[in-house]
């Protein structure tokens, strides 16, 4: 196969690979890195491979309602609406060139946000939490998040998000009881407080209410919402886009800066590599206790083992493509608020790039066989190896 070739894509309209039900968008959380998920999404749009379950935390919530909450024509256009108006500061007229000058430009871009909040997004509680009375609202939280919930109204329609359309669900994590929950358009109705709370990280932003209880950010206890994707996915067959904005494994720290860039790229990695690799153990298992059961004849079988029977002969098929934004030498651990127009730019293309030259290995775009079940492709892997 020639890896120069575009992606396939059929003449007309959306697509699924053969023997595929369903195609699926797993997004992380990562503040102003989740630009990277929208050049993802770009990719997949133009090649036809349009999701119909889209699940995201924190950053990720956001781009998965904006998909969710409009029709395919128009996803594409409201994603870089969403960007363009929480990077609309200008910095710098120009981007700087050079590891140095663009450390600190980023750096400075950074500062503006801690110290003026992002348009369209949050905006600084004055005087701040720390002369705020105990018990009020200022007082838990640097950054007021009511800008976000105009532009989610604005962005996303919510009504079409809860016609089920597309399935959608973010993760987030009760306060009172450190549970972690998924609010899922499958049972729930969704609002904007739901998109709102799967980002609520604290201390920076604010906890939300819905109902009587109150959520933070779900990254705090997992920040890639791939296990409630795979543990729901039922006998559906699918193709999964696990889109990471940090990477697990790195360089080794040569100063400070490096040392808390490095730490908050474990913490929040969330493992991905760990989740798809138990997942592909439990999988072939499952595939044992079949090929057991089926040598056992049928009158020696209890009801309980017919009823796993009948469940393990339904197992489904899928075929994970892993992708994970790579930390630049210029970035540093403010990256993730650092929300420059430059900076966003470059994170899309950096996304939109790798999911295309993903989507030219042709032969990743095929369902794995029954007996195997589940299989996983990583770009970055495959080119280190290579």
């Amino acid at each position: 196969m020639d890896a120069s070739q575009p992606p396939p894509r059929p003449p007309q309209g959306p697509w699924k690979p053969a023997n595929c039900d369903r195609i699926a968008l797993v997004l992380q959380g990562g503040g102003a890195l989740g630009a990277y998920q929208a050049g993802v999404y770009q990719a997949l749009h133009e090649a036809g491979l349009e999701p119909d379950w889209v699940t995201g935390v924190s950053i990720g919530s956001i781009n998965a309602a904006i998909i969710a909450g409009n029709p395919r024509e128009r996803r594409l256009e409201r994603l870089r609406e969403f960007w363009d108006t929480i990077t609309a500061r200008r910095i710098w007229p120009w981007t700087p060139d050079g590891d140095d000058p663009h450390r600190l430009h980023n750096a400075l871009s950074a500062f503006s946000t801690m110290a003026l909040g992002q348009p369209g997004f949050f905006t600084p509680n004055l005087p701040g939490p720390w002369f705020a009375p105990r018990g009020a609202r200022t007082a838990t939280a640097l950054y007021d998040t009511s800008p976000l919930r105009d532009t989610l109204l604005k962005l996303v329609d919510f009504d079409l998000i809860n016609s089920g359309a597309t399935r959608f669900a973010v993760g987030a994590v009760n306060i009172r009881t450190g549970n972690f929950i998924y609010f899922d358009n499958a049972d729930s109705e969704i609002i904007p407080e739901h998109v709102m709370a799967s980002g609520a990280l604290p201390p920076a932003l604010p906890m939300v209410r819905i109902g009587t209880d109150c959520y933070w950010d779900g990254g705090i206890v997992s920040n890639t919402p791939l296990s409630a994707l795979l543990g729901g996915i039922g006998n559906a067959n699918a193709m999964v886009f696990q889109v990471d904005l940090f990477n697990a494994r790195g360089a080794l720290p040569r100063d400070m800066r490096d040392v808390l860039a490095r730490q908050k790229e474990i913490q929040y990695s969330s493992r991905t590599r760990t989740i798809t690799d138990n997942w592909t153990e439990l999988h072939r298992q499952k595939v044992l206790a079949r090929r057991l059961l089926a040598m056992i004849p049928e009158e020696r079988l209890s009801a309980t083992d017919r009823a796993l029977k009948r469940e393990l002969d339904d197992l489904p098929e899928i075929t994970i493509l892993h992708l994970i934004y790579q930390h630049q030498p210029y970035e540093s651990d403010a990256k993730d608020y650092e929300f420059s127009a430059s900076s966003m730019r470059d994170h899309w293309d950096a996304g939109h790039r790798d999911t295309a030259r993903t989507l030219r290995r042709r032969e990743w775009l095929t369902m794995p066989g029954e007996d195997e079940g589940i299989r996983v492709h990583d770009v970055h892997h495959a080119e280190e190896e290579a």
